[in-house]
């Protein structure tokens, strides 16, 4: 059995770390590069980067960032956010990246996740989704959460892995912040639904949130902000605590 990963992320805006609630109210939460660090020694399985702010004129700032991180750290790593085009995955991928998350660009152009997959290996490939309840069905919404499309959150998701996404990271919009727990509801079918494997994001706000989404959910990884920028919950005591749970993690 592959041990279940615990995995730190850090939105970015203007250089700095920041963490809201439902994708808004920002406050800064530090150095990316000292965080990074920092989660590397304390045990995370992997990291995630969202350049949550991303434009033209900051994509090479995020390169010259992710070079910074890449020397300081012995884990993998995404990075995700305002990534269009093969050349922008190229040059993330060669500053130090092991996957890039793609969100809003593959919305608007699908074609891009085979693309990508074929040029750089469906491992590389992580496809971010960010889903929000309306009252009858889950929307996919992009460009930061900020605009809703028509596509149910279900299908795109199917649609990804069918297309060679290596990986789904699936955003809770309603539980992003809340500290109410993973989405679990929609994450057990999703898991049922597809073979790539699931990252559950938005709603983390204690060890047994964890716990529920990989044994009642069976997702792969659970991701979390605030909590561990914190420092509310440290990463060893949270795999200790899964552990003592049967859950296989890497301590």
């Amino acid at each position: 059995m592959l041990c279940k990963r615990i995995i730190p992320c850090l939105d970015i805006k203007d250089g700095r770390v920041v963490k809201g609630i439902n994708f808004i109210n920002l406050i800064d939460a530090g150095s990316p590069v000292e965080l990074a660090s920092h989660y590397s020694k304390e045990g995370a399985d992997e990291l995630v980067f969202l350049d949550i702010t991303a434009s033209i004129e900051k994509r090479k700032t995020l390169v010259s960032l992710v070079n910074d991180i890449a020397k300081e750290i012995r884990i993998p790593f995404t990075v995700g956010g305002g990534i269009s085009e093969l050349n922008d995955i190229e040059a993330l991928l060669k500053a130090g990246a092991d996957k890039v998350s793609l969100n809003s660009s593959i919305v608007k152009n699908p074609g891009l996740i085979s693309d990508a997959a074929r040029q750089f290996g469906s491992q590389a490939i992580v496809a971010a989704i960010d889903i929000k309840f309306n009252g009858l069905e889950y929307k996919v919404y992009i460009k930061g959460g900020k605009e809703e499309t028509p596509l149910s959150g279900l299908d795109w998701c199917k649609q990804a892995a069918d297309l060679g996404a290596g990986e789904i990271l699936l955003t809770s919009m309603d539980r992003d912040g809340t500290k109410e727990g993973y989405d679990n509801k929609f994450l057990k079918i999703l898991t049922k639904s597809v073979t790539i494997p699931i990252i559950a994001s938005g709603g983390a706000g204690k060890k047994e949130d964890f716990l529920d989404a990989f044994k009642i959910a069976d997702v792969d990884a659970c991701l979390a902000a605030s909590l561990f920028h914190f420092n509310i919950l440290p990463i060893l005591e949270l795999k200790n605590y899964l552990s003592k749970n049967n859950i296989e993690v890497r301590i």
